[in-house]
């Protein structure tokens, strides 16, 4: 019933809130998923991915307000760094030419310039409303609505959008985008870590941010400088990304020293580096994994999850929270199994 809600109505009555709307459905579910509501009454991270990719331009104002609407109970997204040290949202830390326009209006032709070596006046001139026709990325996210004159937004931005819209709760997911094996675009771990936390401090919002990254370093900064900010370590295997390196047999330099052959599991290495949370692309993870991390006192995290089926499994197997691009779907499958978030 939720989901039918949920989907049938893209817009809410008067001043409700989408989740408001959602959980209103679930006060008329069968009793059976009712007996289960109570029974299941650990809170789920929902959180935003980029905002809201599926339906409106990635790490956008627009798309994280979208997400806003459907109750997530986090906002997910990436930074980089300009030239002048403006912390900026974006996921790449060079300009997309799938996603981005010139002055002109026209899409780049190829990688853009490094955010690092641009000011924010002059990244300002780009363009990031709309996905490029016939990209492989417009044939992913062919739902995403354009929205033409759309900027990268600084964090500050954000964070401001949030206050003044008076959510006083959500929380944000924030991810250094900062790689080893590329140090000409990125300031040191070290400095992003620090200005990040000014940041974060300037909008008094420490109590209210994890920090993720896949390099292990800023982590690692962040907490010794702030130990009361949670560190999420992202993982993945696959061709493009293996920062774990556990298949090659060769000591990885994203981990921050922290080597699957001391540790004999990727839980226990983060809970070595000091980690609370464990993020992991979504089909490296089963249940014993999941069990492990949480007895070992970490919370399981699954990036990112757009398919029903696959929300269910993840839920099935026990994990703490779900990063998606589609945050209407989690909140229709969480309010279906009776779960709050």
């Amino acid at each position: 019933m939720c989901a039918m809600i949920a989907q049938h109505y893209p817009s809410v009555p008067g001043s409700w809130s989408r989740r408001q709307f959602v959980l209103a459905g679930a006060c008329v579910l069968p009793l059976g998923t009712q007996r289960l509501q109570a029974a299941t009454a650990r809170p789920i991270d929902l959180q935003g991915h980029r905002g809201a990719r599926w339906h409106l331009p990635e790490n956008s104002l627009a798309g994280f307000e979208w997400a806003l609407q459907w109750g997530v109970t986090t906002l997910e997204l990436d930074l980089a760094v300009t030239r002048d040290e403006v912390l900026v949202i974006s996921h790449d830390p060079a300009l997309n030419p799938d996603i981005t326009r010139d002055a002109q209006g026209v899409f780049l032709g190829s990688l853009g310039p490094n955010i690092i070596g641009l000011t924010w006046e002059q990244l300002q001139a780009y363009d990031v409303g709309r996905i490029k026709p016939g990209t492989r990325y417009a044939q992913t996210f062919h739902e995403q609505q354009p929205r033409d004159g759309t900027r990268i937004p600084r964090l500050r931005d954000l964070f401001s959008m949030v206050k003044a819209l008076g959510n006083d709760t959500v929380k944000f997911a924030i991810e250094t985008k900062i790689t080893p094996l590329r140090n000409d675009q990125t300031p040191t771990a070290e400095r992003f870590a620090e200005l990040l936390l000014r940041e974060i401090d300037d909008a008094g919002l420490a109590s209210r941010v994890q920090v993720q990254s896949f390099d292990w370093r800023t982590l690692r900064h962040v907490q010794r400088l702030r130990p009361s900010i949670p560190t999420s370590y992202l993982t993945a295997q696959l061709d493009g990304l293996d920062n774990l390196q556990i298949r090659s047999g060769r000591d990885s330099a994203w981990t921050a020293g922290f080597q699957y052959r001391d540790h004999g599991s990727v839980p226990r290495m983060i809970q070595a580096a000091g980690g609370t949370y464990w993020s992991s692309f979504w089909r490296e993870l089963d249940a014993d994994k999941v069990g492990e991390a949480q007895a070992l006192g970490l919370r399981v995290l699954a990036w990112t999850v757009n398919e029903r089926a696959a929300m269910n499994r993840l839920l099935d197997m026990g994990v703490d929270g779900l990063i998606t691009d589609r945050p209407d779907l989690g909140a229709a499958v969480l309010s279906e199994r009776g779960l709050t978030w």
